[in-house]
């Protein structure tokens, strides 16, 4: 069956060689940057008929260090993904990356990345130094994105807090969470984290407010199906949102109509079913296929394309299983 996959990675030289200048050889506890080339991306597609991937810059983003000017890396960043993607145009399209936490500069590289360099919508993390998405500091860059009705693709990231500058300086510090550290962040704070922005989004009013943005959560929602009717519950109890109506079923319906979530990881054999849940009938109409290729070698995101075949024959029918692998971002992306 055809898929496309809009959770896979690119690590094209320009940002390797960014991301090892600032000290980021193992990103996020992981053992290395991996190996990465078109050539090796599009024979994992072939090997799984793949006719389309979206690349995307993952943790931990564009933005590395305070040596370097973030604005200018992320765009050239975006512009080697763009490169890539023009030179393979039947293979890759692009989400862009954004220099958050920096409020103009990301507004600036919205108008760039979607009228001059072609990409499909924006990649960000779940937090930007520190700056959780629902911060109302980025209320600009959200505006911003619902004015141009963008996709918005949020992938994990390390927990990072921000600490209040000192006496002698104006410039805040932010410094990364790492507990039990003998375990890389992707195992389990990820999920933690990217739940954490999400419900942020959801508290702040942020989706709300802003219609015309289309969300994609990664790794099959994360925590959340199991969070979201506390999340909710608290936020009734405590006025949020007027205190009148049920933020539950407010946040679900919010999921259910303005969120897609990928299938990169481990849905099966347990994780799907709470998602399911919550969304309800129709629910395969909201996910979509993904690998997490490079970061997920290559015979693990095969073994796991076998697991996800098993689980979703079990869970729907083949037109369904069209929409899960293909044709729900054939109509998102109008590929």
């Amino acid at each position: 069956m055809e898929r496309i996959d809009v959770h896979c990675h690119a690590v094209a030289p320009g940002y390797r060689q960014y991301a090892l200048d600032s000290g980021h050889e193992q990103p996020d506890g992981m053992p290395c940057l991996p190996a990465w080339s078109p050539e090796s991306h599009i024979a994992l597609m072939k090997k799984l008929n793949i006719t389309k991937s979206i690349l995307s810059i993952t943790s931990p983003g564009t933005h590395l260090s305070p040596d370097h000017d973030a604005a200018a890396m992320t765009r050239q960043t975006n512009a080697e993904l763009s490169a890539i993607s023009r030179a393979h145009p039947s293979h890759f399209r692009f989400f862009a990356s954004l220099p958050l936490p920096l409020v103009e500069a990301s507004m600036a590289e919205i108008d760039h990345a979607l009228d001059d360099l072609g990409a499909v919508g924006f990649a960000v993390l779940s937090n930007a130094n520190g700056v959780y998405l629902g911060d109302a500091v980025l209320d600009p860059v959200f505006a911003k994105l619902n004015a141009r009705k963008a996709i918005v693709f949020i992938h994990p990231t390390t927990c990072n807090v921000t600490m209040t500058p000192s006496t002698s300086t104006s410039t805040s510090t932010f410094h990364a969470v790492k507990p039990l550290t003998n375990y890389p962040r992707p195992m389990m704070e990820f999920m933690f984290d990217e739940t954490r922005a999400i419900a942020n989004l959801l508290l702040s009013g942020t989706v709300a407010r802003h219609p015309h943005v289309t969300f994609i959560m990664s790794h099959c929602g994360c925590a959340l199906p199991s969070l979201v009717d506390r999340i909710g519950a608290f936020a009734t109890l405590l006025g949020s949102g007027g205190g009148e109506s049920d933020q539950s079923g407010e946040f679900r319906r919010l999921l259910r109509e303005r969120f897609f979530f990928d299938l990169a990881g481990f849905p099966f054999p347990n994780q799907i079913h709470g998602l399911l849940r919550v969304l309800g009938d129709g629910g395969e109409g909201r996910l979509m296929y993904g690998t997490d290729y490079p970061f997920t070698p290559e015979k693990v995101v095969v073994d796991l394309a076998a697991q996800l075949d098993q689980g979703c024959e079990e869970l729907f029918d083949a037109e369904q299983r069209g929409a899960v692998y293909s044709s729900n971002a054939e109509k998102l992306f109008g590929l």
